[in-house]
């Protein structure tokens, strides 16, 4: 595969990778009702229909709409929720198209979230999902079987994001990202976040927390070797897509960028700990699916 590039064919082929993780959700299945692993909370209830009254029937059930028009008592009904709504949402902003080893940020994005994507559908999961960059949101509503899975990733390979780049602040279009979910995600959805989550300010935290409280929300990190140690003393060549310029590593500038680093790892693991938000990190030379496999216990 590209380290630049995503191809839509690629994607589709990752099918053949998730299936191995499906045929442990398939064991799991036999011997419980649910089909997620422990460390996810269980499915929702949806609305099943409004019938008439029955003895026995709880009166905190009562449609009094229902009752009121039809003269005679119903109650609704509710049942387990057979086909979790998942979203895989995409970090398409100017920073995930950078890499100094392995591949692109946002290549490891896209191919992490085919995998959650096929993984999902391999529940029995309705799958959908968003792209966000910095001038638009794409929003793929969550469809059954491979509907789902096949929209996510036809947007993913036609984002314009990966012909050109955008100037809108970082943070802005993060917070945007966070507000839509918490107020358009149906509770007890599966919600998984890639991104490098630049520009992570208190109100998306704060969206995170809401969210977060009906929902299972797992984000992953996708970060460059470089970001996350600087190196040695010397002078290195950068390339910010328009001109070259030259930064000088000094042992000042690395403790920096380190302090810099850390810092922002430990408001997204305060996350975890705190509220109970799941926080894993690939990097961009990581293995990706061994590594979400091992790291999210898909198998």
């Amino acid at each position: 595969m590209s380290a630049t590039h995503i191809k839509l064919s690629e994607l589709i082929a990752m099918q053949h990778q998730a299936a191995s993780w499906a045929v442990r959700r398939k064991y799991i299945r036999a011997a419980m009702s649910g089909a997620h692993v422990s460390r996810l909370r269980g499915r929702g209830m949806e609305f099943d229909e409004v019938r008439v009254y029955q003895p026995g029937d709880d009166v905190g059930s009562i449609d009094w709409k229902v009752t009121a028009r039809k003269g005679v008592t119903h109650v609704k009904l509710y049942r387990e929720e057979r086909e979790r709504p998942v979203l895989v949402c995409l970090d398409y902003r100017n920073s995930m198209f950078f890499a100094t080893q392995g591949a692109l940020k946002s290549v490891v994005a896209t191919q992490a979230a085919a995998l959650l994507a096929w993984h999902g559908i391999g529940h029995g999961d309705r799958l959908g999902g968003m792209i966000f960059s910095g001038e638009s949101h794409a929003e793929i509503k969550p469809m059954r079987g491979k509907r789902g899975v096949l929209a996510l990733l036809h947007q993913c390979s036609q984002h314009p994001a990966w012909q050109h780049r955008t100037q809108t602040a970082i943070q802005a279009a993060l917070d945007a990202l966070t507000r839509k979910l918490r107020y358009t995600s149906k509770h007890g959805s599966l919600i998984y976040i890639l991104s490098d989550f630049r520009g992570l300010n208190k109100q998306a935290i704060a969206d995170l927390v809401q969210l977060a409280r009906h929902n299972d929300v797992v984000l992953i990190s996708v970060v460059d070797p470089l970001e996350q140690s600087f190196p040695k003393s010397g002078t290195y060549p950068v390339f910010d897509g328009k001109q070259y310029f030259q930064i000088q590593a000094t042992p000042q500038l690395r403790q920096q960028w380190q302090a810099s680093f850390e810092a922002h790892q430990a408001k997204l693991d305060e996350l975890q700990t705190q509220y109970g938000i799941t926080h894993i990190t690939l990097h961009t030379d990581d293995a990706i699916a061994d590594t979400l496999a091992q790291r999210l216990r898909l198998r």
